[in-house]
């Protein structure tokens, strides 16, 4: 029972992961049944980890009128930014209710929080998500670096200076994540194929 303590697990049950959650693997299908199929352009962005799953949609925007001849020079086929703060709003207040009862839905499913999200011209708008405490233990050499980036004023807080390391770290560091995730997956496959008991 060594691994008890460490929290809800991600992906497959076994060794890091906690068994208790359900598998997460067919979330992107769920999503694509249940959704209704005028929200978003295409199929949403799906990312899912222990504590929450995201949904992110391209929203549809109505293309800009075609200008005359003469004022060719005039205008661009670009959505004013107004018009992109409109479709947000919009599609926020309209689907409310239907997104609260989806939520629920794959909340009680998947037993993670569901947060909501749209993606206009590539800019991307988080509705709702969780900000999910994590302790840590640091020694001083790391707790002097958070310290350095609070006094230059890159972050308010050693929790902020963290934040804002992780972030940075995953960013560069995001094929590698993903081979470790990957070689994780296959670790948990083997593991279930294996004998049953051990």
């Amino acid at each position: 029972m060594r691994n008890a303590h460490r929290g809800r697990g991600f992906g497959r049950p076994g060794g890091w992961q906690q068994a208790d959650l359900p598998d997460p693997a067919d979330v992107p299908d769920w999503f694509a049944g249940r959704l209704p199929s005028d929200w978003f352009v295409g199929p949403p962005v799906i990312e899912v980890d222990r504590d929450e799953i995201v949904v992110i949609g391209e929203l549809p925007l109505p293309q800009p009128e075609k200008p005359e001849a003469d004022d060719a020079d005039a205008q661009t086929d670009e959505v004013p930014r107004a018009t992109k703060e409109g479709a947000v709003a919009r599609f926020r207040e309209s689907t409310r209710p239907a997104r609260m009862q989806i939520a629920n839905e794959a909340q009680h499913r998947y037993q993670r929080s569901v947060a909501w999200g749209v993606a206009v011209d590539g800019e991307r708008i988080m509705f709702t998500h969780l900000a999910v405490p994590v302790m840590t233990r640091l020694r001083q050499p790391e707790r002097k670096v958070l310290d350095t980036l609070v006094d230059a004023g890159v972050a308010r807080s050693r929790a902020d200076a963290l934040a804002w390391t992780v972030k940075l770290a995953g960013k560069h560091a995001e094929a590698w994540l993903e081979e470790l995730r990957v070689a994780m997956r296959k670790v948990d496959d083997l593991r279930s194929e294996g004998p049953q008991g051990l």
